[in-house]
């Protein structure tokens, strides 16, 4: 049975809010990858936080994407 319009909002929050939460970890990650590197006397970003921030990046647009629905 389909979800109900209103339902549909119920839902898009709870993912949203989850979404939320795996964002703040990836950029968790991201910043310890930076810190690590930093105290290892990197110059560059390390290649490891490339990917981290892009999925970061694909985490935020699917929490508008479901804010805005």
């Amino acid at each position: 049975m389909p979800a109900m319009p209103g339902e549909y909002d119920e839902r898009f929050a709870d993912i949203a809010e989850r979404l939320r939460s795996i964002s703040e970890e990836l950029s968790e990650l991201g910043l310890g990858a930076l810190r690590e590197a930093v105290a290892n006397g990197a110059t560059e970003r390390p290649p490891v936080e490339k990917p981290i921030a892009a999925a970061r990046r694909a985490v935020e647009k699917a929490i508008r994407s479901l804010d805005t629905a």
